[in-house]
C-alpha cells in the first residue's frame, strides 16, 4: 500500500515544515508494517512537497495512525496536506527486469456492504 501526502509549503515556512516532516517520518517508520518512506520536493516548484510511505497492508497503515507517537508527531503534519485521496492499494508491481505481478484488491467486491 502506498500513501502520498502532498503539501504546499511557502519558502518562509520551510524550516518549521522540515522539522515537522522529519518527526512525522520517524514516528511512522517506528510502526509495525511500515516498509519505507521518503520526503520529496518537486523540481519544478520548490513549494510542492510529498511525504511518501509504503505499508505492508491497509490494516498496518490504519493501526499506525492510532499509535501515540504518530498522533503526536505525524497527525499535525498530515492535517496540513492537500485535501485529496492519499492512500492507494497496489494492484500491480514489477522489480527491475522482472515481469509484472498482478495483485488482487483488498477491497470488498461490493464495498457498499
Amino acid at each position: 500500500m502506498l500513501v502520498l501526502n502532498r503539501f504546499t509549503v511557502p519558502p518562509d515556512t520551510r524550516d518549521g515544515f522540515l522539522e515537522q516532516a522529519h518527526a512525522a517520518l520517524a514516528a511512522l517508520a517506528a510502526c509495525p508494517g511500515y516498509l519505507s518512506g521518503r520526503l520529496t520536493r518537486a523540481l519544478e516548484d520548490t513549494a510542492a512537497w510529498t511525504l511518501v510511505t509504503e505499508w505492508e497492508s491497509v490494516g498496518a497503515y490504519r493501526r499506525a495512525l492510532g499509535a501515540f507517537d504518530v498522533k503526536v508527531h505525524a497527525t499535525p503534519l498530515l492535517a496540513r496536506s492537500l485535501d485529496e485521496p492519499s492512500a492507494f492499494e497496489t494492484l500491480a508491481s514489477a522489480g527491475p527486469g522482472e515481469p509484472v505481478t498482478i495483485i488482487d484488491s483488498d477491497r470488498a467486491a461490493e464495498p457498499w456492504r
